[in-house]
Formats: structure tokens, sequence, C-alpha cells
């Protein structure tokens, strides 16, 4: 059976290391996010995750309910929900007793993009990082102190 176009060129793309955008809730959507000690605590499991799960955490945004972040499958051997799903554990197992909440901290699900060229993952950070002045949480997108960046990638 001859190969198809559009498969040829959709496994060309998972050829090469995957990036991924991710939207990650809160339960009921609870404000619970935004402040420094909660950022300093994500950040420091994002840090991690390259070591832990074999996957690189890029820029991100942490808004009051919710958190945006670019990820790359550095040695493709965890499936991106399996690596969601450990950082949901351990972030809320570090979160919850800072905020004096019971779990769950994360909604069961995620939203993930995968980013296909260099233009949309420009466009995507763009949209990320001009989320928090669409909130009404600050005139400007460099005035907003939950953003960041971990891994190149």
């Amino acid at each position: 059976m001859p190969e198809r176009k559009h498969l040829k060129r959709l496994g060309s793309i998972y050829q090469s290391r995957p990036r991924y955008f991710i939207t990650a809730c809160t339960y009921r959507r609870r404000k619970l996010l935004a402040c420094p000690h909660i950022h300093k605590a994500l950040r420091h499991h994002w840090v991690k995750s390259l070591d832990l799960y074999g996957w690189a955490i890029g820029s991100y945004v942490v808004m009051p309910d919710h958190v945006h972040f670019f990820c790359a499958d550095a040695n493709r051997e965890t499936p991106l929900s399996r690596m969601v799903g450990s950082w949901k554990q351990w972030s809320s197992k570090g979160i919850c007793p800072l905020l004096n909440i019971e779990a769950p901290l994360w909604q069961k699900e995620f939203f993930d993009h995968m980013i296909r060229s260099g233009e949309s993952y420009s466009e995507k950070w763009e949209y990320v990082r001009q989320n928090p002045v669409r909130a009404g949480l600050v005139a400007d997108a460099h005035d907003w102190p939950y953003v960041g960046h971990i891994h190149y990638i």
C-alpha cells in the first residue's frame, strides 16, 4: 500500500523533539497561584522535571487560577500525560501545605497543543505573555511578576 502524503508529513513532525503548549487549571478554578511563594514552588517542580521525567520546561505564565507553560520531550521515554500528572501530583504535595488547603489543587484534565513551527510557538508565547493584561491584572505584560523560563526548548 503506498504511503499517504499526510501521514508522511506527520511522521516527520514526530521524529523531531515535540514541543507542547500546556494549560492546567486549579480545581474549581480557585484563585490560589499568583503569589511569590507559590510561584517559587511551581518553578521548583518545573526545574526538576528534566531530571525526573525527561521533559524540559520552557517559558511559562502563572495566573491566579491556571498556568500556561511550554515543554519538550527530551528523551521520548515518559508520555506527556504521565509527566503532567506527576508534575501536578508533586506540585500539589508542595503547594497545598503552603496554602493550608486539602487536595486536589488541580483539575484532572489539562489542555495540550503540539507546537508545529517557530511561528506557532511565537504566536502562542505572545498570547500567553499577554494573558495577565487581558485578565486586567496589569496594564503591561512586563509588569506581571509570575512569568519566566526554565529550560531552552
